[in-house]
């Protein structure tokens, strides 16, 4: 018997707060990294272009499956697909912990973003199918988003105290332990559903994900290492991917949403917010480290930038509702880069904490402000059929940006230093604000 179909309400409860706090753990992934990386670069000796693989690999691994996933999601069902990413979650975290090797590690990281791309859309499937149409949806849905806000600012703060008191491997271990005992609860709460039959042309699927996936890792390559061999194989994989799905009966990508504008413009806006962000924090991160900041001062420092987000989680549809998701979204991109810009230029060996709290606060800001929004305005105006393919392809440039802007900061970080590393990540910041004031231009697209 399906949870929807008659369950108490305390075992609804317990498969959203099982799902919940997964959800929690896939989000502190990237914070828990930004504020261990240099140390796990001190500890396996390995250059800022090698090591920035820790948070490109896993962002690579999520952008480019997610459009899979969610077709291996209804191939194999959701309970299956959910239960085998946690187990596999679990296990490569561990090994990741356990390696001396920084390929390895990357490696894990890669396949930890696959198994993201797996849960945390079929998590909020799961709450769909699962909790009753009305009020408890909507408060299971509110818990479910909530908790995936709270998770950059946990894997901060678990990261500073982790790292600092017990090194960087307890910091990439301490997952694998969370998720054992979800993946121990959720065999009993997750309800079964009955088998989806396979369908045709599935290796076609297969050949563009994987194509895709590669692609994007070969790109993060050639940016951080300027190999133009790797640049070459990442434009044959692309290829490879557009073949693939022109041939498919039933491609990953409803060709139909890249004329939509308001979709284009939310994707790329999301995809420089959301990669200048990161690059502005593992800048920070190396320079921090560089001035004699502690894991645990570094993951203080970054606080103003994620707890916004956290704190206002529950209010922040109705913050992008009252001022309108294309007004939200440009103050919220113009927010960013001026919080960038004033990142202490003198250098963080002398830098106190006051010093980066108007920065670290804009960039909160900018979150509060325009991350929502950018949903709204990339699914708000499609029709109802649509919104789910669109969020998918929405969600796969944010994790892009992630995964590409990194990389060529990192590289610019180690050729030139913190002052042109922070250039680039401002003028990111810069473009996807003048993606945002374009939208501002177009008010009858914008759904409010």
């Amino acid at each position: 018997m399906s949870i929807a179909s008659g369950a108490r309400a305390g075992a609804r409860w317990a498969l959203v707060a099982v799902l919940a706090a997964n959800m929690l753990v896939d989000a502190l992934e990237v914070s828990a990294t930004l504020v261990a990386l240099p140390a796990v670069g001190s500890g396996l000796g390995a250059a800022v272009t090698r090591v920035q693989w820790i948070v490109t690999g896993f962002a690579a691994g999520f952008g480019g499956a997610l459009l899979l996933g969610g077709r291996v999601v209804e191939w194999f069902g959701r309970r299956r697909v959910f239960l085998a990413a946690l187990l596999v979650f679990a296990a490569v975290s561990l090994g990741g912990a356990l390696t001396d090797r920084l390929d390895l590690l990357v490696a894990t990281r890669v396949v930890k973003g696959f198994c993201v791309a797996l849960t945390a859309p079929t998590g909020l499937a799961i709450i769909v199918a699962s909790v009753p149409a009305g009020a408890a949806r909507r408060r299971a849905v509110s818990v479910y988003s909530l908790f995936g806000a709270a998770g950059f600012c946990s894997g901060l703060l678990l990261s500073g105290l982790l790292t600092g008191a017990a090194g960087w491997r307890w910091t990439l271990a301490f997952p694998a332990f969370v998720v054992s005992a979800l993946f121990a609860v959720a065999l009993r709460v997750v309800p079964r559903e009955p088998g989806v039959p396979g369908g045709g042309a599935r290796w076609r699927a297969v050949v563009a994900g994987g194509a895709l996936t590669s692609a994007v890792l070969l790109l993060v390559d050639a940016l951080a290492s300027w190999r133009w061999g790797s640049a070459g194989a990442a434009a044959v994989a692309v290829l490879v991917c557009v073949r693939a799905e022109r041939a498919s009966p039933r491609p990953l990508v409803n060709t139909a949403l890249l004329r939509h504008a308001p979709l284009v413009r939310s994707a790329l806006g999301a995809a420089a917010l959301n990669g200048s962000y990161v690059s502005f924090l593992l800048v920070a991160a190396l320079d921090l480290r560089r001035g004699g900041w502690s894991a645990w001062e570094t993951a203080l420092g970054f606080l103003p930038a994620g707890a916004p987000l956290a704190l206002t989680a529950l209010h922040s549809g109705r913050i992008a509702a009252r001022l309108g998701p294309a007004r939200a979204v440009a103050a919220g991109a113009l927010a960013a880069p001026a919080g960038y810009a004033l990142y202490p230029r003198s250098g963080a060996g002398g830098a106190q904490y006051v010093e980066l709290l108007p920065s670290m606060s804009l960039v909160g800001l900018a979150f509060v402000l325009a991350f929502t929004a950018l949903h709204l305005q990339a699914t708000g105006s499609l029709p109802s059929g649509l919104q789910t393919a669109a969020g998918g392809l929405y969600q796969t440039c944010v994790q892009l940006g992630a995964a590409l802007t990194p990389a060529l900061t990192a590289a610019l970080y180690a050729a030139s230093g913190r002052s042109a590393a922070l250039w680039l990540v401002t003028a990111v910041g810069v473009a996807g604000a003048g993606v945002a004031l374009a939208g501002l231009a177009h008010p009858s697209n914008d759904p409010s």
